[in-house]
């Protein structure tokens, strides 16, 4: 039958031989094992690191690959080597405390609570160094995925911390699991804003509804600006004057929100904008008005258009033309011949309902230029020359009287 060495029986032994008392012979035997136990693990963790892992960093920097680069800068390798010198001393310890029950329980019960903290500590730096390569390949464009990431490391750190309750008190996993039921309401406050955050990601991924990227608007908090994070718990948006405003995730989903996203995929911005006409000033065309604007280019069309009824004006007789109608063709034209407006689009000048303000007339054409300043710029030409054009067709832009207008009435 082979006898299975045991080195503290070895080390009592010898002690023995030296002569010395039985009360210091247990004590100095379990010191002696200890101290080669922890040269042991102190050995164990050195060649891992100092061996296994830097040859698997050299490994990693040479290869061509960026991928194995994120795992390396997450250090999944160097948590992992903590594993190493755990598990010996786990094992090494029932050795050299073998007589002593209380201690040996209390060193398994701490290596084991050590070892899953470091797999937690583990998994999760495996979960970012995937989130980052994810972030490397083109599909993640505008698709965040930092939320499931977030949820993943919450997950292990709750399952590590079951394990660890496991282990601390001798339960099984599935009755503290079955008594957590208990305290769900519990649970469901404390976790409320993980829940809603999760729930929110899921409906905003799937649906498309935000990216990152996203260009958004949110009237209500004042936000107005570019998303440039999306986690869990919150989103951060860049507003265009540099600020950055963050809110939680859910709020995308309980409040609407304004996306710019298809504008900026379709390649135009829409222009809606509209001016005060006095009506008092709109009246029909006559003879001196139409040879004056018979001289501008952009009233060929119109005037070839409804020559018959030009005719009739010249001839002297009644027309149902007026300066209002030939402004919004003169207005339509300009906006054609503009190469920064997508005539293949919806392109029109039209009235809008009067008021006691006026008779409104309303701009509405699409931009080729949909990146904000330039886009207000064009904007604010085609407004201006709307504005200045009123009175080459003896038309007046309506504006509440001024003091300055009444100085003028009183002279």
């Amino acid at each position: 039958m082979i006898e299975i060495f045991d080195p503290v029986v070895y080390f009592r032994e010898l002690l023995v031989d030296i002569g010395l008392p039985p009360a210091v012979i247990s004590w100095l035997s379990t010191v002696l094992m200890l101290v080669i136990v922890g040269l042991v693990a102190w050995i164990v963790d050195f060649l891992v690191k100092a061996i296994v892992v830097k040859i698997v960093t050299v490994w990693v920097r040479r290869s061509k690959s960026q991928f194995d680069d994120m795992f390396l800068e997450t250090k999944v390798f160097h948590r992992l080597s903590h594993l190493a010198p755990a598990i010996v001393i786990y094992y090494m310890a029932t050795w050299a405390l073998k007589n002593y029950l209380f201690w040996l329980t209390f060193v398994h019960k701490t290596t084991a609570v050590y070892m899953v903290v470091v797999s937690v500590l583990t998994i999760t730096a495996f979960i970012e160094a995937w989130y980052r390569i994810y972030m490397m390949l083109p599909i993640s464009q505008g698709r965040s995925i930092k939320g499931y990431a977030q949820l993943g490391k919450i997950l292990a750190g709750i399952i590590g911390a079951l394990v660890i309750v496991s282990i601390l008190f001798r339960l099984d996993i599935g009755k503290i699991v079955a008594g957590l039921g208990a305290v769900a309401a519990v649970l469901i406050l404390v976790f409320k804003d993980t829940l809603l955050g999760l729930v929110a990601s899921v409906q905003l991924s799937s649906n498309k509804m935000l990216r990152l990227g996203d260009w958004i608007t949110i009237n209500d908090k004042n936000i107005d600006g570019t998303v440039i994070d999306m986690s869990l718990h919150t989103v951060k948006i860049q507003n265009f004057d540099n600020t950055i405003s963050t809110i939680p995730t859910y709020t995308l989903v309980a409040e609407s929100f304004q996306n710019w996203k298809g504008m900026e995929e379709s390649g135009v911005r829409r222009i809606k904008r509209s001016l005060l006409v006095d009506i008092k000033t709109v009246t029909f065309l006559n003879k001196d008005l139409i040879k004056r604007l018979q001289k501008n280019r952009f009233m060929d069309d119109y005037f070839e258009k409804n020559s018959e009824e030009v005719e009739k004006i010249m001839s002297g007789a009644s027309s149902s033309l007026t300066n209002l109608g030939a402004y919004r063709a003169f207005i339509k034209k300009y906006l054609m011949s503009n190469e920064n407006i997508d005539t293949s689009r919806s392109l029109m000048v039209r009235n809008l309902v009067p008021h006691e303000a006026g008779l409104p007339v309303e701009i509405y054409a699409f931009s080729r230029i949909n990146s904000w300043i330039p886009y207000e710029e064009l904007q604010s030409e085609i407004l201006d020359f709307a504005v200045t054009s009123l009175g080459a067709f003896d038309l007046k832009p309506f504006q509440n009287v001024s003091g300055e207008d009444l100085q003028i009435l009183k002279k």
